[in-house]
């Protein structure tokens, strides 16, 4: 196995679902990487090229946790919003069903 294209190829899928926001595809991603990382560090000492394709993809998946993070925060709120609005909600739609049948 050629560690050096496997982790380049692992960046390029990695930095192409980070771009996409395709959350499942960097749940895949991870988990490939936690079991092929520790086999590949089993194979010996890293090369300078081996080490810098590392730290790109140990990047781009710092960048992808945060995104994550966010992501998951963001939505957070969100739901936290549609909570609070709940009541407002079914008023709204109490009142608009009373308009529509007249009852």
């Amino acid at each position: 196995m050629d560690r050096q294209r496997t982790l380049l190829q692992l960046g390029q899928k990695m930095g192409a679902a980070l771009d996409a926001a395709d959350w499942p595809a960097l749940g895949a991603l991870n988990t490939m990487m936690a079991s092929a990382l520790p086999q590949m560090a089993a194979q010996g000492n890293w090369t300078t090229a081996e080490r810098a394709a590392l730290a790109a993809l140990r990047q781009l998946h710092e960048q992808a946790v945060q995104r994550c993070d966010q992501a998951t925060a963001d939505l957070g709120r969100q739901l936290n919003e549609m909570q609070a609005n709940k009541e407002g909600w079914l008023a709204y739609a109490l009142d608009s069903e009373t308009a529509e049948t007249g009852i």
